[in-house]
Order: C-alpha cells, then sequence, then structure tokens
C-alpha cells in the first residue's frame, strides 16, 4: 500500500455513505464523497473528502467550488492538470498538493495521460449548509 493512501483509508472508517456524481460537462471523471465530519470547535464549518477519478484522457469542465470552501487537493495516482485564476496550467504529480481558496476559479482540472488514470483526494473546509461542491462555468 503506498503511504499516501493512509489518509483516506483512515478518513474512510469513519464516512459517511459514499456517493458517486457525474460532473455535469465532465468527460471520463467519477467524484465520490468519501467522509463528511463537522468541525466540532468550529460552529458551521465541516471537512469533507472528495475523491476524483479520471481515466485516461479524462477531465473536468472549467469551475469554481462552494463559495466557503478552502481545498486542499493531493494526487494519489498518476499526474493531473491544475489552472486556477488564468494562471499557468501545472502538472502535479503522485503526492504533490496545491490549494484552492474561497472564490477561486479551477480553469483546467484534467489527467495529464491519455494512456493511464489518475486520481486526487480534494479535501474541503466548508460551511456545512453548503450542499453544492462544485458549480461548472455557465456557458
Amino acid at each position: 500500500m503506498k503511504y499516501y493512501l493512509l489518509p483516506l483509508l483512515l478518513a474512510s472508517a469513519h464516512a459517511a455513505p459514499a456517493f458517486a456524481d457525474n460532473v455535469p460537462g465532465a468527460d471520463n471523471a467519477k467524484v465520490t464523497l468519501v467522509y463528511e465530519h463537522a468541525l466540532p470547535d468550529v460552529p458551521g464549518k465541516s471537512i469533507r473528502g472528495v475523491l476524483v477519478e479520471y481515466g485516461p484522457g479524462g477531465y473536468s469542465p472549467a469551475h469554481t467550488h462552494a463559495k466557503s470552501a478552502i481545498i486542499y487537493a493531493t494526487v494519489l495516482e498518476g499526474a493531473v492538470k491544475s489552472q486556477i485564476n488564468g494562471g499557468p496550467v501545472r502538472t502535479f504529480k503522485a503526492g504533490e498538493s496545491f490549494t484552492e481558496l474561497p472564490g477561486d476559479h479551477h480553469g483546467v482540472s484534467a489527467n495529464a495521460s491519455d494512456k493511464e488514470p489518475s486520481k486526487l483526494l480534494a479535501v474541503f473546509v466548508v460551511n456545512t449548509d453548503e450542499k453544492v461542491l462544485t458549480i461548472p462555468d455557465q456557458k
């Protein structure tokens, strides 16, 4: 077992029931809530772990997240391309992480490979009453 999967497995031991969601406008992508917990010392805030799995060539459309969301994403497998707020498109490999702050625009979120799958764990700190975590751009 790879060392970076341990936090995911530990968190899943106390998980809410998992669900899978097809992201509107995504191609070859799967999103699963793997845990959700209210933060006991921060009323109104929760932490949610979301597993994003991209098949070869998979991607999510440009999007923002819930207005209260602070996100810490770690690539678990393969490599993921990401672009925040019109900055450079960066490639993050397994074990590497990036952060998104409230209001950030995620212009690119995609598997960096057309041949191998990739996975990332996005940990959200968000207002407990926020139900929609990802809002695709309007066309």
